[in-house]
């Protein structure tokens, strides 16, 4: 271990871990405005698309870990600016499943074109992102997630 190494502590790493998010999360934010999406959005957008069929509000709100009320409130804005639909499973059902609109699917295509993500990202050797990847996972895989 070399002297660096050996001088970072957890905290000061994880103020970095801190930085980094926020620092990113508005930049993504401030590169997504014109589009007027929010960052929040997108995700859920993901999460629906990764569940297909098996999208509900329910789902959602576990995959992306937030309350239940805060994502069927978020879907209802998401419903009215043409991003989402809610469906009946059947008729006599009351369970709704989420589907992509055609906008929804369009604001995910849009999302991938990131200039930010890239640009921030490419400061990092292949190597360097493997290792940075496999270290954020190991925390995730902690954190329980």
């Amino acid at each position: 271990m070399d002297e660096l190494t050996a001088a970072i502590s957890n905290y000061d790493l994880w103020m970095s871990l801190v930085k980094v998010h926020h620092s990113l999360f508005f930049l993504r934010q401030k590169e997504l405005s014109p589009s007027h999406i929010a960052a929040q959005q997108l995700q859920v957008l993901r999460v629906i698309q990764g569940l297909g069929a098996d999208a509900t509000l329910s789902t959602i709100s576990k995959k992306v870990e937030r309350k239940l009320d805060v994502i069927s409130r978020q879907a209802v804005r998401m419903e009215k600016d043409g991003l989402i639909r809610r469906v009946k499973d059947s008729p006599k059902s009351r369970l709704l499943r989420i589907e992509l609109t055609a906008k929804g699917l369009e604001m995910l295509k849009i999302s991938r074109e990131s200039a930010s993500i890239n640009a921030m990202l490419s400061v990092l050797t292949e190597e360097e992102r493997g290792q940075m990847y496999t270290a954020l996972n190991k925390i995730l895989v902690r954190l329980g997630q």
